[in-house]
């Protein structure tokens, strides 16, 4: 469990390669410049086992590189632990947040909140669609959807 005055968030996507990816490093650099990320835990995951170990899309990095963020993330999978140790699990679309509540009624000692993190967007864009098929442009879009929603997230939480 984090210390005392700590924070988590888990942010969690289909695939951890993607929007999670990018959600965890918008979020991280809002905390940095905030001067507050030292009092967060931050990671992200996957709802499926699909992309252990890789990367992110390159796609994503290079959007996140030209907004001035960097990741060094490895996709990992949703743990049974993560229900236990964070705070907050936020989640990008109807398929991931009805996967892990099914997974938090399987923990005895389930803390975490799980919500969308759509809404927390205050143009009130629910859903984060998933981007892996899409263009380059697909990938800024949920770039701008996870700055807003982050910001409203982080305000909501200092």
């Amino acid at each position: 469990m984090a210390a005392t005055n700590t924070k988590s968030v888990l942010f969690v996507c289909l695939g951890n390669i993607c929007r999670s990816p990018i959600a965890e490093a918008v979020f991280r650099k809002m905390a940095t410049d905030a001067g507050v990320v030292d009092k967060w835990v931050i990671d992200s995951a996957a709802t499926s086992d699909w992309n252990i170990g890789s990367s992110p899309d390159d796609r994503g990095v290079a959007c996140l590189r030209k907004h001035g963020t960097e990741t060094s993330h490895r996709a990992r999978q949703v743990t049974k632990d993560d229900f236990m140790s964070f705070e907050y699990i936020l989640c990008m679309d109807d398929s991931n947040f009805s996967e892990l509540e099914r997974r938090a009624n399987l923990v005895k000692n389930n803390q975490a909140k799980i919500e969308l993190l759509g809404s927390y967007d205050p143009q009130k864009q629910r859903i984060i669609k998933d981007p892996y098929y899409g263009r380059e442009e697909d990938f800024e879009k949920v770039y701008e959807q996870c700055v807003r929603c982050c910001k409203a997230f982080l305000e909501m939480n200092s």
